[in-house]
């Protein structure tokens, strides 16, 4: 956990009755969490699917997912609602996100984006780093897309009055 003027705080979310994370700062990068917290270390998470369940606080939002891919390069999809287009470099590719009001189902295909993107097959998942703004309910990876009824009831939003927001992030078409 990295806060430079912000803060990190668990919390209970009013809307949907359970412990969140508040990841809040003035400036999106200098205030963030990530995972593993020694950067030499790798997550090792070889599950393609990146399972997000993240609450829009209408400030501007950024996560950043590390992977190794066929060719042992580690390579980065940094995702945001700050730009409106997508770009790829060698080892980086920026994506928009647009997220709806509320809390978000935020579902990633690191194998489809790391061929689309890269021109290479996922191998694993190296890291993950959070960055302010947003509300943090669960983080899990996946074989596939599951429908809700075959998840844990701790993998879905309890959102009273209103269903969730799915915001599916999955080039296949």
């Amino acid at each position: 956990k990295t806060v430079k003027s912000g803060y990190v705080k668990r919390l209970t979310d009013e809307q949907i009755q359970s412990l969140v994370l508040e990841i809040i700062g003035s400036n999106v990068i200098s205030t963030y969490i990530s995972c593993p917290a020694c950067e030499q270390m790798s997550l090792g998470i070889r599950l393609p699917y990146l399972n997000m369940l993240v609450k829009n606080l209408k400030k501007y939002f950024s996560f950043e997912v590390q992977i190794l891919d066929d060719k042992d390069v580690t390579r980065r999809f940094r995702i945001n609602n700050i730009q409106t287009s997508a770009k790829v470099a060698p080892f980086i590719c920026y994506l928009p996100l647009s997220l709806t009001p509320g809390w978000n189902h935020i579902q990633l295909n690191l194998a489809n984006f790391t061929k689309v993107a890269f021109n290479t097959c996922y191998v694993e998942t190296v890291r993950i780093a959070i960055f302010a703004n947003c509300r943090l309910r669960r983080i899990y990876f996946a074989d596939r897309v599951y429908p809700d009824d075959e998840l844990p009831s701790e993998y879905k939003l309890f959102v009273k009055k209103k269903k969730k927001n799915t915001t599916t992030l999955d080039n296949t078409s």
